[in-house]
C-alpha cells in the first residue's frame, strides 16, 4: 500500500515552518496532500484560493505535493484520498495540547487514521502564522520567515488597505 499523508492546516499564511514540515514529510511519505482548510475561528488575510495558491507555486520543487482544499471533517477528506496518516507539526508544548485533542476526535471518529507529529526545526519554533501578519501589518521584515513570494503577497494585502 502506497505511503500517503495529509498534512492540513489553515495555512494563513504559508511559512518556512509550515514548509519545513511539508518537505520532511515529502521525504518520508509516498504521497502528501496539503490540505487548506477554512478554520471558523479565525479572520484570514488570505483567501483559500489565495493560499493555495502560494502553497502551490513555493512547493512546485517537490513532486510528490499535492495541494488541494476541503471543506467539512478532515477524515472525510482523509477517506476520499485513502490516506490513513495526518501529519502535523508540533513547536511547543503548547502545540502538543491542542493537537491531542484534534487526534483524540480524530480517532473517534476513525480509528484507523494515525496522526504523525514532528517537531518543527529548532529555528521556526517561535513561528506562527499570526506572528508574521503582525509584524508585516506594521511593515516589518518577514522576509526571513516566509518564502518571497508570500513576503509579497503580505505587502501587496497591507499596502492595498
Amino acid at each position: 500500500m502506497a505511503s500517503i499523508a495529509v498534512c492540513p492546516g489553515s495555512f494563513d499564511p504559508v511559512t518556512y515552518g509550515h514548509l519545513d514540515i511539508i518537505r520532511r514529510g515529502a521525504g518520508i511519505f509516498e504521497q502528501v496532500y496539503v490540505c487548506v482548510l477554512n478554520n471558523s475561528s479565525k479572520k484570514p488575510l488570505f483567501t483559500v484560493e489565495e493560499r493555495c495558491e502560494l502553497l502551490r507555486e513555493v512547493t512546485k520543487d517537490i513532486p510528490n505535493i499535492t495541494v488541494e482544499t476541503s471543506q467539512g471533517l478532515l477524515i472525510d477528506y482523509m477517506k476520499r484520498k485513502n490516506a490513513k496518516v495526518i501529519l502535523r507539526g508540533l513547536r511547543a508544548v503548547s502545540d502538543f495540547e491542542y493537537e491531542m485533542q484534534g487526534t483524540s476526535m480524530n480517532r473517534v471518529l476513525d480509528e484507523s487514521i494515525e496522526t504523525f507529529f514532528m517537531m518543527t526545526n529548532n529555528q521556526y519554533s517561535f513561528l506562527s502564522s499570526s506572528i508574521v501578519k503582525e509584524v508585516a501589518k506594521y511593515k516589518g521584515s518577514v522576509s526571513e520567515l516566509v518564502p518571497p513570494e508570500v513576503d509579497l503577497a503580505l505587502q501587496y494585502k497591507f499596502n492595498k488597505g
